[in-house]
């Protein structure tokens, strides 16, 4: 018995094997869309919940990952969408996901997570929809015709967002490391 059969007659364990398979992908998609590592994994445990419950309406099982990450898309959404989220102080959290780096010299590592935070400070910089397609087209490596589909935007206007998103994301790059420290101080300061 597959893994969506086992979710629809409500098994614990399949619920399990769901997390266990797709939660750090889930995580690092909402993350990348959200700007704090709390919030994104309560995202992802929304996502979870929701999935459990609404399993029945996933006619496709191949289509089981598309499913979830059009769930968690929608909980960022409405968590973005919220009073509190755009008026309250978050914390900045920079936990990172590290790959196996045993190969690489210790100063190649340093440089790698150098490279790696300020990649991720610049996209936090961009506005939401910018972010929801760089995360989605580069980091889920989903196709434009997917991404407009989740997004319920036409493929013209998702090549549009692709396009600025990584002529905004160019310029934070090329300003440095000095802009990025400022820009997420002066963030911090207006979400006071």
């Amino acid at each position: 018995m597959n893994l969506v059969d086992r979710l629809k007659e409500k098994q614990e364990s399949a619920l399990i094997e769901l997390m266990h398979q797709y939660g750090d992908y889930l995580v690092r998609t909402a993350y990348l869309l959200l700007k704090d590592h709390q919030t994104a994994e309560e995202a992802v445990q929304d996502t979870f919940v929701i999935a459990f419950e609404k399993v029945k309406q996933l006619d496709d099982p191949e289509k089981l990952k598309a499913w979830l990450t059009s769930i968690v898309m929608n909980c960022c959404r409405s968590r973005m969408r919220k009073w509190s989220w755009k008026n309250i102080f978050l914390t900045y959290d920079n936990e990172q996901v590290h790959e196996d780096a045993s190969i690489l010299t210790p100063e190649d590592e340093l440089l790698e997570l150098v490279w790696n935070q300020n990649l991720s400070d610049a996209i936090h910089l961009l506005d939401y929809k910018y972010r929801e397609v760089i995360t989605l087209f580069y980091f889920n490596e989903m196709k434009i015709s997917e991404i407009a589909q989740f997004t319920k935007e036409k493929e013209n206007t998702i090549k549009s967002r692709l396009k600025r998103a990584r002529e905004n994301l160019k310029d934070i790059l090329m300003k440095g490391e000095e802009f990025l420290e400022e820009s997420g101080r002066a963030i911090k300061k207006t979400t006071r």
